[in-house]
This record gives C-alpha cells, sequence and structure tokens, in this order.
C-alpha cells in the first residue's frame, strides 16, 4: 500500500530525516520508534503529506504524495501528537464540521459519528469539548481522524500522556482497527506497546534506519539470549566463580555463555551444591532498542 523510497528532510543544514525506504502492506500495522529528535514526527508528517520531503519519493495506492496530494489525503487519517480541538464547541457538532470539510453527505456523517462515539465508548451527548478530560478529549480526536472512514491512519503518539486505563483502550481500539481494514502507521514510546501491537517495527535515529523487521526478528538479530543459572552451595569461595549474586540462601548467575553454564553446573554439584533452576531470560524490545541507542544495560536477574 506504501512505497517510501530515499526520504530525506532538511532544515536548513540540518538533517531531519536521513534516506529512508521502507514499504507498508495493506492490512498492516507498521510501529516507528526511536528516541526524541530521531525524525518520528518529520516522517509522519511526510506521510501524511503536511510536509515536503527534500528529496525522495512516498507513493500511496499507487500515487505519488508530491503529485496528488488531495488523492491521497481523502484516504487517509491522521493524528498529531498535539491535537488542539476546538474547546468551545459541542462535540457532535466538531465531529460534523470536519465531516463537512470531506463533503459527507450530513445524514451519513451523523451515523458515523454515532457509531464511532459508542465504539470509543465516549459518551459526549450535550458536551462541550473544553469540558471533556484530557483521555475524552484523545477519543474525540480519533474519531475526527475516522470520520472520513480513511483506508490509512498516520497516529503520532496516540495514547500519550494519557492515565494506563485509556491508553490501553486506545491500543485496543487501534488492534480492531486492523481487524476491520485499516492500515495503521503509528510511532509510540511505549515498546511494550508497540511488541504486543505491531507487525512490523522500524527503529530509527538520527534520522537513519537502525533495524526494521518484526519484534521477533529484531530480537533476534541485535540481542543475545541470556542464561540465570540459581543454585545453592555451602562454600562459594571453592568454585571461583565471577559475576555470582547473592539471593537469600543462594547463588545467581545471569550469562550469556551456555558452555559457562555447563562447567558451573558441574562443578556446583561436584563441590556438594544443588542446581534449583536453569532457565532462558528473552530480551523486551525495551531491552533491545536501549541496546541500539548505545546504552549500556545490565539485564535484571529477577
Amino acid at each position: 500500500m506504501i512505497e517510501v523510497e530515499g526520504l530525506r528532510k532538511e532544515y536548513g543544514e540540518f538533517v531531519a530525516v536521513d534516506r529512508l525506504s521502507f514499504s507498508v502492506e495493506k492490512g498492516e500495522i507498521f510501529g516507528i520508534v526511536g528516541p526524541n529528535g530521531a525524525g518520528k514526527t518529520t516522517t509522519l508528517k511526510m506521510l501524511s503529506g503536511l510536509v515536503h520531503p527534500t528529496a525522495g519519493s512516498i507513493q500511496i495506492n499507487g500515487v505519488d504524495i508530491s503529485v496528488d496530494p488531495v488523492r491521497v489525503k481523502s484516504i487517509l487519517g491522521f493524528l498529531p501528537e498535539e491535537s488542539p480541538l476546538y474547546e468551545g464547541m459541542y462535540v457532535e457538532d466538531y465531529l460534523l464540521f470536519f465531516g463537512e470539510l470531506y463533503d459527507i453527505d450530513k445524514h451519513i456523517a451523523r451515523k458515523r459519528i454515532t457509531a464511532l462515539l459508542t465504539d470509543l465508548s465516549l459518551n459526549a451527548a450535550g458536551k462541550r469539548i473544553g469540558d471533556l478530560s484530557k483521555g475524552m478529549r484523545r477519543k474525540v480526536a480519533i474519531a475526527r481522524s475516522l470520520i472520513n472512514d480513511p483506508k490509512l491512519l498516520i497516529y503520532d503518539e496516540p495514547g500519550s500522556g494519557l492515565d494506563p486505563m485509556t491508553s490501553r483502550f486506545i491500543t485496543e481500539y487501534i488492534r480492531s482497527l486492523k481487524k476491520n481494514g485499516k492500515t495503521i502507521i503509528f510511532s509510540a514510546h511505549n515498546l511494550y506497546q508497540m511488541e504486543k501491537l505491531c507487525d512490523r517495527i522500524l527503529i530509527i535515529k538520527d534520522g537513519k534506519q537502525v533495524t526494521l523487521g518484526s519484534a521477533s526478528q529484531i530480537r533476534k538479530e541485535h540481542s543475545k539470549v541470556l542464561y540465570r543459572l540459581e543454585f545453592m552451595v555451602e562454600d562459594l569461595a571453592d568454585l571461583c566463580i565471577e559475576g555470582v549474586k547473592r539471593l537469600e540462601d543462594r547463588f545467581v548467575l545471569v550469562t550469556a555463555d551456555m558452555g559457562a553454564v555447563n562447567e558451573i553446573t558441574g562443578r556446583v554439584v561436584t563441590n556438594g551444591g544443588r542446581i534449583i533452576e536453569m532457565r532462558t531470560i528473552e530480551p523486551a524490545l525495551e531491552e533491545v532498542f536501549l541496546e541500539l541507542m548505545g546504552v549500556d544495560l545490565i539485564r535484571a536477574d529477577g
């Protein structure tokens, strides 16, 4: 559905996005992850036609967005991270207003608004936007992005700053949009959310691609599985083992070296000790991300 080739955006001498190339399949949930200033928002704005790239191309449904932006915008819904709303308007009037901007028949728009407010669990009857909580306002913004029944949704931090329950609701709602045939591209800082929700994830840094793939592919390619060995022994000094931590009446060792685990297991048993547990520790996507960003990590051994 989407083909991006050599995407680049310059602001004077500053390069915000540097030669990004990727594709997004129809019906896919595609995540973009990176630290602050990585170029996520700029990329999403270029995909939505709000910012013109310095170089490169974006094709959506076979249409070059730089050639026919109006046609492309008619099939997408965009949700920015900061989404100011007209606080003095009633919710339904606000959504009807945006329906008119898309030239949607008022009768169809009203039916669509009723369905959206129901799906979003948003009781907005007789309420002005300014009277709503932050979470409810975010739901109104999501409803606005869907008023034209778009095929493609581009969401920038849809759960940013929301309480855990509302953020979870929005995550599940995005999942339901995929089931209804929508293609979704979004950014988020919540790596756990991205891992559970996205079919594929693009990780960027300084405007450049670091890696691209499913969460499991990224973990396999960029991290090591650790082994956690828990044991009991009367005198640890006799074993000459480095990196062991004491945990109440037992000892714990975490290492990526399976050979070392086998050797230590044998030495523990030989010295009259007992193996309590040996298990693997799969890295979470957040840990892999931090390692890719150059952050030194000591993975938890609990």
